[in-house]
């Protein structure tokens, strides 16, 4: 049982890290084409992180990737919280629309993002964790 558990949480890992691929490469992509200031510089950091915890979710094991499960799902939630402000009410003074470049794309992928990387938190927070017996 703890074998399928642990190949479980392999496969809804590599999963996220698609997911938080894509986030991340969309960010990296507005940005090269065309988005700057300070919605850029924030692109960019959404983007680099976005390819790090999807690396984290491939490499880490046992508690580590426990870690970066939990911090991969607060980011994708971060992100789309981000973008539903933008479009809404504002956030830091920036108002996105829906007829901006990937924005209803980026809506879909995170919101089916996050949904993954809940399950994902789940099966990882549930497989036994790895023990370092000497």
């Amino acid at each position: 049982m703890a074998e399928r558990t642990r190949g479980a949480a392999r496969i809804w890992s590599i999963l996220s890290a698609v997911f938080l691929l894509i986030t991340g490469g969309i960010h990296l992509y507005l940005v090269f084409t065309g988005t700057g200031g300070i919605l850029g510089i924030m692109f960019v950091l959404n983007g680099i992180a976005g390819i790090v915890l999807a690396v984290a979710m491939v490499v880490l094991r046992g508690r580590m990737l426990q870690l970066a499960t939990v911090l991969s799902l607060l980011f994708l939630v971060a992100t789309l919280f981000a973008l539903i402000l933008a479009l809404t009410v504002s956030l830091f003074g920036i108002t996105e629309t829906w007829d901006r470049p990937l924005v209803p794309q980026t809506v879909v992928i995170e919101s089916i993002g996050i949904i993954v990387l809940a399950i994902t938190t789940a099966v990882v927070l549930r497989a036994p964790v790895e023990s370092r017996a000497t």
